[in-house]
């Protein structure tokens, strides 16, 4: 007997308090570009962030693994506050390494404007992806991974209330052929209600 295929994980856009999740388009390339040069964010060498010239690259390498089932990539665009409609695009994010038979999925390839940096528009997006996540696709559990020497983004992952599983030593080559050492977070369903009433709380700070 032929064991069936797991299901996909289908594009969705998810919206919040200050940000709205588009599923990635290449029409979002311009305002992309726009977004990644407010702190020229190519230059962190910690991270891996398109550099403008490199966005429409970008853009079909998430298109594809989108095609293959094993990411879905999402825009990231500010809310307008008065009308509540989409404004410009401040950055890109992701389901990455899906696992869709268990479900399982990893949140990750984000990053943000600089500009939009502190403002609520990260645990925004974290929450809608979380939610999503637990109590639409159904995940037991949610992953984070980021380079050891990311400090900001450890204790960003932190901030929400995962917990550390470990560090997976010389795991990856960066693009300069670095070795890195990633470490790996994750929240469990049974932990969730609290991760997100963190999470609601901070949002509610920032009205």
């Amino acid at each position: 007997m032929t064991t069936p295929a797991p299901p996909r994980i289908e594009p969705i856009t998810l919206t919040g308090r200050f940000v709205v999740l588009e599923p990635l388009s290449r029409d979002h390339h311009d305002g992309l570009v726009d977004a990644v040069r407010d702190g020229e964010l190519w230059r962190l060498w910690y991270t891996s962030v398109p550099a403008p010239e490199a966005m429409a690259a970008e853009i079909d390498r998430r298109l594809e693994l989108q095609d293959q089932g094993s990411m879905l990539p999402f825009t990231t665009r500010l809310l307008d506050p008065v009308t509540g409609t989409p404004g410009q695009a401040i950055g890109m994010t992701t389901y990455m390494n899906i696992d869709a038979a268990t479900p399982r999925v990893e949140i990750g390839s984000t990053w943000n404007a600089a500009s939009a940096h502190g403002g609520g528009s990260n645990p925004d997006s974290k929450l809608l992806l979380l939610r999503h996540a637990f109590e639409t696709l159904g995940c037991p559990a949610v992953e984070f991974r980021t380079h050891w020497l990311n400090h900001q983004s450890r204790e960003a992952i932190a901030r929400l209330g995962a917990k550390q599983d470990g560090v997976l030593r010389s795991h990856t080559r960066t693009d300069d052929g670095a070795l890195r050492d990633t470490v790996v977070f994750s929240i469990l369903e049974h932990e969730w209600p609290m991760v997100r009433n963190g999470l609601e709380a901070r949002l509610t700070k920032r009205r």
